[in-house]
C-alpha cells in the first residue's frame, strides 16, 4: 500500500502532525501511532494514589473492599508496576479501621505469612464477630 494512500485515510488533523519528511509507508503508521499512545505513567500514577489512599471505614463489605484493592493492584501489575503479595497484605492491613487493631496485632505476631485469600477469610470472620458484638 502506497503511503500516499494511506494519507488519504487518515484524518488531516492527525496528518499535519506528521514530519513531511517521512517516505514510507511504515515509518509514517509508527508515527500516527505515536499520536495515540496510552499515557501509562498518568494512569499508574494516579492508580497508585488511589490504592494508598484507600481506608476501610467498617462500612460495607470488607471482602469487596479488599477485592477492590487486589483489583487495583493487578491493573497496576498490567501497567508494569508489580507488587508483592506481603505488601499488598499491609497496605489492607494499614488501611483497616481501628476496631480492627487487635486483628493487625494478631497478623503481625505470627510467623506465618498469610495469602489474600487468607486475609479476606479472616477479616469476613472478624467483619462477622463485630456486627455480632454491636447488635
Amino acid at each position: 500500500m502506497s503511503l500516499m494512500i494511506i494519507k488519504r485515510g487518515i484524518l488531516e488533523v492527525f496528518r499535519g502532525t506528521i514530519s513531511k519528511e517521512i517516505k514510507s509507508a511504515k515509518d509514517f503508521l509508527a508515527e500516527i501511532e505515536k499520536c495515540f499512545a496510552k499515557r501509562d505513567k498518568a494512569k499508574t500514577s494516579t492508580l497508585l494514589q488511589n490504592l494508598i489512599s484507600m481506608k476501610y471505614q467498617g462500612k460495607g463489605n470488607i471482602r469487596e473492599y479488599i477485592m477492590g484493592m487486589s483489583n487495583i493492584a493487578s491493573k497496576l501489575k498490567a501497567l508494569n508496576l508489580e507488587m508483592s503479595n506481603d505488601l499488598l497484605i499491609h497496605l489492607v492491613l494499614f488501611s483497616l479501621a481501628a476496631q480492627f487493631s487487635q486483628f493487625k496485632i494478631t497478623y503481625n505476631c505470627q510467623k506465618e505469612k498469610w495469602s489474600l485469600n487468607e486475609l479476606i477469610s479472616f477479616c469476613v470472620q472478624k467483619e462477622e464477630r463485630l456486627k455480632q458484638e454491636n447488635k
